[in-house]
Order: C-alpha cells, then sequence, then structure tokens
C-alpha cells in the first residue's frame, strides 16, 4: 500500500535497464540470476548516488532513480549531472562486465533514459523508500527502449534544460505520443570527446 505525501515538484527521473535479461537469465541457475542481478542494480545505485541522484526502487532488471536537486530550474550543474551521471554508467560497462566475468556470468548491456517534470511523492508500507509518480516516470519508462544498446536517450522536456551543454551532441530520434496533443521529441545523448 501507497500513501500519497502531497508533496510534488519538478524534477529529472532516470531508468537503467538491462538489454535482453529475461533471455539471459533463463539459461542460469537461480543463485547465478540472483549474482547478475545484484551486482547491476548495486553497481548502478552507487553511481546514481555519486551524481547526487536518490534511487527510488528495483523494477525487475532496472533501477529507477531521480535527482533532487533539479527541483531548482535555474541550476545548471544539477541538470548536467543528470548527463554525467548516464555517461559514467555506460562508461562502467568493461567494469561490470569484468565482475560478471569474474562470476562466471554473461556480459550485459544496458540502456538509459532520463526526463524532467512534476512528480509527486509516495511513502510506501513495505519500504522506508520513497515512490515516485508522475510523467517523467511514465515517459522514461516508455522511451527507454529507444536507446540502442549502452546509450542514453532523454525527453524533450530535459532536452530543454541542457540542449546547451558544450561537450554533448544531441539528435532527435524520434517523437512519440505520451498523453499529449502532440507528439513528443526524443534526443539521443552523445558525449562529444
Amino acid at each position: 500500500m501507497i500513501s500519497f505525501s502531497g508533496i510534488s515538484e519538478y524534477c529529472c527521473v532516470g531508468i537503467v535497464d538491462i538489454v535482453n535479461s529475461t533471455n539471459i537469465t533463463a539459461r542460469l541457475p537461480h543463485e547465478k540470476v540472483c549474482t547478475y542481478y545484484s551486482i547491476f542494480l548495486n553497481t548502478m545505485s552507487k553511481f546514481v548516488k555519486g551524481f547526487g541522484a536518490v534511487p527510488i526502487k528495483n523494477i525487475g532488471d532496472s533501477l529507477l532513480y531521480y535527482f533532487p536537486k533539479t527541483s531548482d530550474s535555474d541550476n545548471r550543474h544539477a541538470f548536467h549531472e543528470v548527463l554525467d551521471c548516464g555517461m559514467m554508467m555506460i562508461d562502467t560497462r568493461n567494469v561490470i562486465n569484468e565482475k560478471m566475468y569474474e562470476n562466471e556470468l554473461p556480459d550485459l548491456d544496458y540502456r538509459i533514459s532520463a526526463d524532467y517534470g512534476c512528480i509527486m511523492m509516495a511513502d510506501s508500507m513495505t519500504s522506508v523508500n520513497k515512490d515516485v509518480f508522475g510523467s517523467p516516470v511514465n515517459v522514461c519508462d516508455k522511451i527507454n527502449s529507444m536507446a540502442l544498446p549502452n546509450t542514453m536517450v532523454i525527453g524533450s522536456d530535459l532536452y530543454q534544460h541542457v540542449k546547451n551543454k558544450q561537450d554533448y551532441y544531441f539528435k532527435e530520434i524520434r517523437a512519440c505520443t505520451v498523453g499529449h496533443k502532440y507528439k513528443y521529441p526524443i534526443y539521443s545523448v552523445r558525449r562529444i570527446r
């Protein structure tokens, strides 16, 4: 059961999701599946915390998190941290896969999605952590599969806050319907090295 706190704020949210984990884990013994998910989810959770984000919950093979500092829409650094966090997660794929190898597990790939908007906070009777709901969470879930493996995509609302960041390249890859009367642009994100 959940109880909405009445608190809502505009923030960035993100989801990191393993590609093809259902097929990969179907071939593994139970204890290996637990190790597989533990390595991935615990590593990703540490990374997002390092960028000031709050891990909210695991959703199967995904981690949902949000960036409280982006509630200040003038804090450009906080918005840039959303991108930096995503790129760092992608850059550490080799480290994660080394851990997988050490545990005799298959390599993994993953996708990252992020967006900005109004989220509502809720308390859960089954967890000490807050839960978040709202359009940016739904958009992140919907657009995650639009990212190629080991890349990041963002929604248009987040793009408006980061589009002038000099060391990133953004490309509109698609537009989708997300409950609005118009198509909502989705952008791939790449760091310029």
